[in-house]
């Protein structure tokens, strides 16, 4: 088995694994590195372009897993597209807003690369995806492969968790097997529940490291944090401020939705308007539309009916009164430049009435990463475009993560038990954790940090 990371950075950047398996050629996510701008943040393909690719398997539908998915096509003009079923019904509007959002910054920032690929590109694309259920084993290979004789190896995806049609990837081949976690959370969130790995095992596993650098506060729970999350959304609204929940789209924004209807609906909150952005809402129908066919809780709570959803227009976050203790759920969860959640934090940094509460991952070089580590008083770049700020809001952050913990991620590895395990998908310090806490535990097991573009024999 030959395996080659396709992440350009080192750090968290654009997914994607390359895997040769028996004489078959799996490319694993094609994802778009998140801070970086134009063809830098495309994964490397030019180290397997030459490789004749049978097939490309989506864990999920994040843009760092699925971004480049059109660029990779450019390469691999053959290959299948093989994803989770939930994951088809999201697939084609994550990577057409791409193309919208690229397009946007072509026109603001002059990055003149862009957009990277089009609508009607897409469209001809489209007829090569094809969505599974979950735990049902599929054949991969190319066609004239099999019919030459070559046994073909099968796939399968497992629920991961992580978000709405996520999974991670099994990868069967007559003597040796593989399997890619994506994403995954071993923890129910408000609506998803917990990954469903419970019977992996592989010879080699690829393992995603995100929280690899954060261990888990003592006392702290997910029922602590939202507990949390709910007082200091009462003092918010005493302020008669506003609140703003940067989130991503896809996931966050319908987890945040669901508390605060829950929290409705217990008479915890009053009940009164959430503003969205528009993506935020297409993705709110889709989880309402196919609750019946994911494993989450609250299966009957509709998004759409138990809230008043109020999706913003384009300027509008602008120009609106500050005042009367409004919630605002928008993208994007890192606050970048030219999205409703960084011109609303714009105007909501220096008011001391105003809350912006943080619930996901944010970079340290994003603007949501910068204002989180801003002091209260203190002055900083929130970006370029804003310039300098100095933060006199209320800025909490609350641990209500769609990744697994680093204990959980641990315990799995013990569980799956494979001869080789490779990190990837995490910053430098989170990778060594791992690799000291594994190699502590299990001795046996050969450990990998593949850098980028490097051919990996396991």
């Amino acid at each position: 088995m030959r395996i080659i990371n396709l992440n350009p950075d080192t750090d968290i950047g654009a997914s994607a694994w390359f895997v040769d398996l028996e004489g078959h050629r799996l490319l694993m996510d094609a994802g778009m590195h998140p801070k970086r701008e134009g063809r830098a943040g495309l994964p490397p393909f030019k180290f397997i372009q030459k490789e004749e690719v049978d097939a490309v398997a989506i864990s999920h539908c994040h843009h760092d897993h699925v971004g480049a998915l059109p660029v990779a096509l450019r390469y691999f003009p053959k290959a299948h597209v093989l994803m989770t079923e939930l994951s088809y019904f999201i697939v084609e509007r994550v990577l057409h807003n791409s193309v919208n959002v690229m397009t946007r910054q072509r026109d603001e920032l002059g990055i003149k690369e862009y957009p990277l690929y089009t609508h009607d590109e897409l469209d001809d694309l489209a007829p090569q995806f094809q969505g599974f259920r979950y735990n049902r084993e599929v054949e991969w290979a190319a066609f004239q492969k099999t019919r030459a004789g070559l046994s073909s190896p099968t796939l399968e995806f497992f629920d991961a968790g992580h978000t709405l049609g996520s999974a991670g990837i099994m990868v069967r081949g007559k003597q040796e097997t593989l399997f890619y976690t994506g994403d995954v959370c071993f923890h129910d969130q408000t609506l998803l529940r917990a990954a469903r790995f419970e019977d992996v095992k592989a010879d080699v596993l690829v393992m995603e490291t995100t929280r690899g650098n954060r261990p888990v506060a003592e006392g702290v729970t997910r029922a602590s944090e939202v507990e949390r999350f709910t007082a200091a959304l009462h003092e918010a609204l005493k302020r008669k401020g506003c609140v703003l929940i940067p989130s991503f789209a896809l996931g966050r924004t319908q987890e945040i939705l669901a508390l605060l209807a829950l929290l409705m609906r217990a008479g915890k909150l009053r009940p009164q308007p959430i503003y969205i952005g528009g993506l935020g809402r297409v993705f709110t129908e889709i989880y309402d539309l196919e609750a019946h066919r994911t494993h989450r809780q609250h299966s009957n709570l509709q998004l759409r009916e138990a809230l008043n959803l109020v999706v913003l227009d384009q300027g509008q976050a602008e120009k609106m009164k500050l005042s009367g203790g409004r919630l605002f759920v928008l993208t994007s969860g890192m606050m970048s430049e030219n999205t409703a959640a960084h011109n609303l934090a714009v105007r909501m940094i220096g008011d001391e009435r105003q809350s912006i509460f943080f619930v996901g991952y944010a970079d340290p070089d994003t603007p949501g990463g910068r204002l989180k580590a801003a002091t209260l008083g203190e002055t900083f770049v929130f970006s370029p475009g804003a310039g300098q700020v100095t933060r006199h809001c209320d800025v909490q952050d609350f641990d209500l993560t769609a990744h697994a913990n680093r204990d959980d991620l641990l315990d799995f590895v013990g569980r799956v038990s494979p001869r080789t395990i490779l990190l990837g998908h995490g910053g430098e310090d989170s990778r060594e954790w791992f690799e000291e806490q594994i190699r502590a535990r299990h001795p046996k097991i050969k450990i990998i940090q593949p850098q980028p573009g490097k051919s990996v024999e396991v």
